[in-house]
């Protein structure tokens, strides 16, 4: 991918005006706020052979992303999926638009599409599907819809004729450092738990059950038989996520779930699996946080995790879920 360093330093310093005249001067619509407008000439005069569509940003590699976000300009850090939200934001909408307050004028089925967009979970209420996409752009923060302020200001250094590759651009920027603490014992987040643990996740999965509709109660007796299943992919999330269990894993889960057909479409049922999915992510030793180290194979995390805390483990989960009930059942 060959970057025109030049022009995409002429881009980034230009004002409305300069960036109206280069779209029309390019058969582009010249509607919109500077930061549209730079971000269209951008995809356009820049990566011109890149497809950056909604298709083609989901085919894209993590690498390839945070190479693409960087000719942006804009932040490039993150996950694979927030870089994927950020930059179809960033293609697709103005920042100082897209507002919480917009938001909540918006009807059920743009943010139905909205969330569809940025890989989130669609069933619930317009409210529910409202707070699920601010989420997403209160996360996001500043990261999208405005190219850095050095790069505004400044441009790139050392401005040459020649062209610049993604590698070589990426490189000319000092890359965000995160420092963690790595523990010297590896865990394993595909070793299979005791069978007494899965035993109590099926057994909490279908507790109070009672209190449901017959097709939620159908649905949790299917998946009980499934548990097995369960813990598999949960392992396989920890050990391709550093051990981290936060909101991209189980949206992860579910999209997993919903492919291989299973019954999940009741709220009340998704809700439950999501508990359980978290009792036996804890149970593995999951964190909130990445702690798996570059290229490490298995996950090198430590294990914290200790029976003697199993019983409060199973409190909480307990009270969780009670918790969960006591919601739904006051939206019913």
């Amino acid at each position: 991918m060959a970057v025109d360093r030049v022009l995409l330093d002429q881009l980034y310093r230009a004002r409305l005006v300069q960036l109206r005249d280069r779209a029309e001067a390019a058969g582009l619509p010249k509607n919109g706020s500077v930061e549209v407008l730079r971000a269209r000439l951008i995809q356009h005069r820049i990566l011109p052979e890149h497809d950056l569509s909604w298709d083609g940003i989901q085919s894209m590699a993590h690498q390839e992303l945070g190479e693409t976000l960087k000719v942006f300009g804009i932040k490039s850090s993150g996950s694979h999926k927030e870089r994927r939200q950020r930059l179809w934001l960033h293609l697709n909408f103005d920042s100082r638009r897209l507002t919480v307050e917009r938001l909540a004028e918006m009807e059920r089925e743009k943010l139905h599409k909205l969330c569809q967009k940025l890989e989130l979970l669609l069933t619930g209420t317009r409210t529910v599907l409202m707070g699920r996409v601010s989420g997403v752009l209160a996360s996001q923060g500043h990261g999208w819809g405005q190219v850095k302020k050095s790069l505004r200001r400044n441009g790139l250094p050392d401005i040459s004729s020649e062209p610049l590759t993604a590698v070589e651009f990426r490189d000319r920027e000092v890359e965000e450092i995160i420092v963690v603490e790595v523990p010297s014992e590896p865990i394993d987040f595909l070793e299979p738990l005791a069978a007494h643990v899965i035993e109590d996740a099926s057994d909490n999965l279908i507790a109070g059950s009672e209190k449901i509709s017959a097709s939620a109660r159908s649905a949790l007796q299917a998946l009980k038989g499934l548990m097995d299943d369960v813990e598999r992919m949960v392992g396989t999330i920890l050990n391709s996520h550093g051990g981290r269990w936060a909101a991209a894993e189980e949206n992860l889960f579910i999209r997993i779930a919903q492919r291989k057909g299973w019954p999940i479409e009741n709220e009340v049922v998704q809700t439950r699996l999501l508990v359980v999915a978290a009792r036996i992510a804890e149970e593995k030793g999951a964190k909130d946080s990445v702690i798996q180290a570059v290229g490490a194979t298995p996950v090198s995390a430590g294990r914290v995790h200790s029976r003697a805390a199993d019983s409060k483990a199973i409190e909480r989960i307990r009270a969780k879920m009670t918790h969960a009930e006591q919601l739904l059942a006051g939206l019913r």
